[in-house]
Formats: structure tokens, C-alpha cells, sequence
């Protein structure tokens, strides 16, 4: 009894060390406020559509929050990617989400980006940036992506479009919602 009780507290001890050792290292030129690891903040936001999503509302589902904008060169290169590697993959599962989240810019010009942009994932307003500057230093560059495990807590940040960095979201992603992460299946 004394051995299966110990073997369960290695076994657990084991499994948290193995977490903690492949957390992410966010370079600090990222200009990210948050950390990995930390609760994302909870704020809400006004979709496209009209509709309000709550941050605290979507606990229990992973979560990508994808910050953008329309004038951004990296954001248009990154979102094709993001809508087939990402979105077509997961939009239906019942724990996924996934919001880009446009800084500053008016609905019209906002909803215009979207579609220019073929993508057809739900897009956030986020006026005078105060969603964006919650989550990344006064100054930083647009081009972000934020994963969210489903207790709440952020998991994965990535800056601009980087492939290999890119592939790697898409594997945190797949591993969280516990999904096959051979191409073309699930």
C-alpha cells in the first residue's frame, strides 16, 4: 500500500517536472506584459458581428487569442495559415476557440480586412488598443498569438510569423485538445 502510494507521488512529481521543463522561453524582445503561465486577463470583447465574448465565459476551452490589424504585412502572411492549419482543423470541436482581435481600427475597415484576407474565423474590435496593450508592451509590434489552456492559464506565445515557431503553436494546440497531429487527420 506504502509503495503504490509512493509510486503515485513520483508518478505525479514526474509529470509536473516534465511540464515545468517545456515551458516556453519567451524572448524578452517580444514585448509581452503577460507571462507563460499566468491567468489570461479577463476582459471582454465586441465581435464583428455584434456579439460580446467574455474571457472568463470561455474557461474550459482552449483558447487562441490571434492580435492583428489590417495594415500589418506579417498579420496577412500569418492569417491564411492560421485559418487552414488551425481553424478548419477545430472549429467545430466543442473546446477550441479562436478570436483575432484588430487594434484600433472602425468595424467597416475591420470587417473588410477579413474578408480581403479569406479568412473565416471571428474577429474582435479592439478600440484604442486597450486589449492588446493589456496583454504587450506600449510600442510592441502587432503580430501576436496567445494560447490559453483550458483552466485559463496562458500556455504559448509566439511574435510575427516564424515557421518553425508557427508549427510548434499548432502542436501545443493539437496536444491540448488532445487530437491526432498527423496532417489531414483528428
Amino acid at each position: 500500500m506504502i509503495r503504490g502510494w509512493f509510486l503515485a507521488g513520483f508518478f505525479v512529481i514526474s509529470v509536473i517536472v516534465a511540464a515545468q521543463e517545456k515551458m516556453q522561453a519567451v524572448p524578452a524582445d517580444y514585448g509581452y506584459i503577460v507571462k507563460i503561465g499566468q491567468q489570461v486577463p479577463d476582459f471582454s470583447m465586441k465581435l464583428t458581428d455584434g456579439k460580446v465574448v467574455k474571457m472568463s465565459d470561455l474557461k474550459g476551452r482552449v483558447l487562441m487569442l490571434q492580435f492583428t490589424a489590417s495594415w500589418c504585412g506579417v498579420c496577412r502572411k500569418e492569417m491564411p495559415h492560421i485559418e487552414k492549419d488551425i481553424w478548419l482543423r477545430h472549429k467545430d470541436h466543442p473546446d477550441f476557440a479562436l478570436y483575432g482581435i484588430d487594434l484600433d481600427e472602425p468595424l467597416e475597415k475591420v470587417v473588410r480586412f477579413g474578408r480581403e484576407a479569406g479568412i473565416t474565423y471571428p474577429l474582435a474590435l479592439d478600440p484604442g488598443g486597450s486589449i492588446f496593450y493589456t496583454f504587450a508592451e506600449k510600442g510592441a509590434g502587432v503580430t501576436r498569438n496567445v494560447i490559453v489552456d483550458k483552466t485559463g492559464r496562458i500556455v504559448f506565445l509566439t511574435r510575427l510569423f516564424r515557421e518553425d515557431e508557427f508549427r510548434e503553436m499548432v502542436q501545443v494546440i493539437d496536444r491540448l485538445l488532445g487530437v491526432d497531429q498527423k496532417p489531414g487527420r483528428e
